[in-house]
């Protein structure tokens, strides 16, 4: 007898007895063949489930791995692309060195000298790169060669391929002056017969400009002779210059004065007495006092300007310009250095009237302006103790008193006479000194009152009013720098 068994996925088992007869395998046999059909579909719809589940895997595989190859894809191409950039760029840079090399030569030859002149003013207008590199081929040399020349249109034409040649570039600025330009540039207005030329003159005081920002410069340039020049175009910028040339000779004196060996030579010209006759003119008014505040700074400058006729009155009027709080911080500065330095120039500042515009800048000024007038306020304030000391020590109150040679007088009959009449004098003389003070602070209120009320548009007969008089003349000066 023999025995089959199958066993799959749980099935149960079926037992097939050959030898059982014909009609119990005829019925066993369907069942059995049935089983086996039903385990075979099981089997099969699982592997396609499997099948299936398996198949977004290798989707999303194959999708990552047509990303990694279109990203490589775009690697090489912008590699590629990135390539050709650079071998453009390579090749233009190559052209404009070939270019600026044919303008240098161009420079270099006799035959056409001045647009080579042209065009290197052209090229270095707006191109720094350029300036750079024509510098370093030789370009600055044959320029100021050009100097030399007697044609107008040589000279015009070098000093505007020199002066654009140095815009932001210290480098060729150092260049430019230690090949001798400065000399050659005075050379030609000293040369030509009668009044220079305008064009020239103008171009020669934009180099100057341009020139004198370098420190290293200024002293060069100081001591060639260019100062006086300046200082002509400038004096006389409505005869023979434009307003731009009259701008551009102010800064050049004022970069110029920043290098204490210029002052000297400054002070050789007539330049401190006209640069205090123009203020007033809003358009320059800044950049003078700037020169001034450096020119103080040196003792013979403070001694140039405080021998020019109304110098204190013409500063203290511009401490009132409310409009123009720059031109009030450095009338301020000039005037700090002032009274700092000198007793004398703090009398004169006194007699013109300096406290009640210092009073009133330290109310409304800027802050720089209040510290500063606190300052110089402070200054005449120690002044004018040592002057109340000094002339109260003179009547003999300071100095060593000897025995009485008489018994008989009234003040060796009281002891305390002689020290009650010195308290009843210093009292005076402190009493004397509230007045004045109290003056000087109602003046100064009321004055601000009334450009309060002129800001404000009201009527001028609002102040000053009896109320106000009575609150001024109750004020006090506790509180006060002063």
């Amino acid at each position: 007898m023999a025995v089959v068994k199958c066993h799959r996925n749980g099935v149960g088992s079926a037992v097939l007895d050959r030898a059982g007869g014909g009609g119990n395998s005829r019925g066993l046999w369907p069942l059995f063949r049935r089983r086996i059909i039903d385990t075979m579909r099981c089997g099969g719809s699982r592997h396609r489930n499997d099948v299936e589940e398996r198949k977004p895997e290798v989707e999303q595989r194959s999708e990552c791995r047509s990303e990694r190859l279109s990203d490589l894809l775009r690697l090489s191409m912008s590699e590629t692309c990135s390539e050709k950039e650079e071998e453009e760029e390579v090749k233009k840079k190559v052209e404009t060195l070939e270019d600026l090399k044919r303008v240098v030569k161009r420079l270099q030859c006799d035959d056409d000298i001045l647009g080579g002149a042209k065009e290197v003013r052209k090229l270095t207008k707006e191109d720094s790169k350029a300036r750079t590199t024509l510098s370093l081929l030789g370009a600055i040399p044959p320029l100021i060669g050009m100097l030399d020349s007697d044609d107008v249109d040589f000279q015009i034409a070098s000093l505007y391929a020199l002066l654009n040649l140095g815009i932001g570039n210290d480098a060729n600025k150092g260049a430019i002056v230690k090949a001798g330009a400065v000399h050659k540039m005075l050379k030609l207005i000293e040369s030509q017969n009668g009044p220079p030329n305008t064009a020239v003159a103008e171009a020669i005081v934009a180099n100057f400009l341009g020139l004198s920002a370098l420190d290293s410069n200024k002293p060069i340039i100081g001591s060639s002779g260019a100062i006086p020049f300046l200082v002509k175009i400038l004096k006389n910028f409505e005869k023979t210059s434009s307003s731009q040339a009259k701008q551009d000779s102010l800064r050049a004196l004022y970069n110029l004065s920043i290098s204490p060996v210029n002052i000297l030579p400054m002070l050789e010209t007539d330049l401190i007495p006209f640069l205090l006759s123009t203020l007033g003119d809003m358009e320059v008014t800044e950049r003078i006092l700037s020169v001034l505040s450096n020119v103080v700074s040196a003792r013979e400058g403070r001694k140039a300007v405080s021998i020019v006729p109304d110098v204190y009155p013409i500063l203290i009027d511009v401490l009132n310009w409310t409009d123009s709080p720059g031109c009030q911080e450095k009338a301020t500065y000039i005037l700090m250095v002032m009274a700092h330095k000198a007793y004398g120039d703090r009398q004169a500042m006194i007699e013109a009237g300096i406290v009640s515009s210092l009073l009133e800048l330290t109310l409304l000024g800027t802050t720089l302006a209040q510290k500063r007038a606190s300052r110089i306020l402070e200054f005449l304030r120690v002044d004018k103790g040592k002057h109340v000391s000094e002339s109260y020590g003179g009547r003999g109150l300071g100095a060593p008193m000897s025995a009485p040679l008489c018994g008989s007088s009234s003040s060796q009959a009281d002891p305390n006479h002689q020290s009650k009449n010195g308290e009843e004098d210093e009292d005076n003389m402190m009493s004397e000194e509230r007045k004045a003070v109290k003056q000087l602070v109602q003046q100064s209120l009321q004055n601000n009152m009334r450009r309060i009320v002129k800001r404000a548009n009201l009527p001028q007969e609002f102040v000053p009013s009896d109320h106000f008089k009575a609150l001024t003349s109750s004020s006090t000066s506790k509180s006060l720098p002063f």
